[in-house]
């Protein structure tokens, strides 16, 4: 007869991960199965191990290992990484003044894709190896 072994936080965690279509993360994803301080103590585990990369104060996502460098880095862009973020914490993201511009044909500059348009303020500093997202408040446009 075969024993059953329990799996631990961890890897019920790294299972969560892998399996998710989204590669961002915070640690209310998993707070259904432990509490916080011991979901961020594998996280931080997880971390160690090069599976996740923290971009910024309580967002994790998933890493690869850069053919260049040998190190990990996020397997989305920031942008991306950021949106999904700000969308899991009940903040709206909406298009930047310059990408309504842009959208609209009113001018060729192309838009960085490094400021997200947020309808509140953002305290949360997003970023990895240097690089941060900057906000911008916008207003909703009206729907008359």
């Amino acid at each position: 007869m075969a024993v059953k072994r329990k799996r631990t936080l961890e890897q019920k965690i790294c299972y969560r991960i892998k399996r998710a279509k989204e590669s961002t993360f915070i640690p209310k994803d998993f707070s259904d199965l432990s509490g916080r301080d011991q979901v961020l103590r594998a996280l931080r585990n997880l971390i160690a191990k090069n599976l996740i990369i923290r971009v910024g104060q309580g967002v994790y996502t998933r890493a690869r290992i850069s053919s260049i460098s040998r190190r990990p880095v996020p397997e989305e862009n920031l942008r991306a990484i950021a949106i999904t973020a700000l969308e899991k914490s009940g903040v709206t993201v909406l298009p930047t003044q310059y990408e309504r511009e842009y959208n609209q044909g009113r001018t060729t500059q192309v838009p960085t894709g490094m400021v997200v348009g947020v309808n509140k303020r953002v305290k949360k500093k997003i970023g990895f190896n240097g690089r941060f997202i900057k906000y911008e408040k916008v207003s909703q446009p009206r729907t008359d």
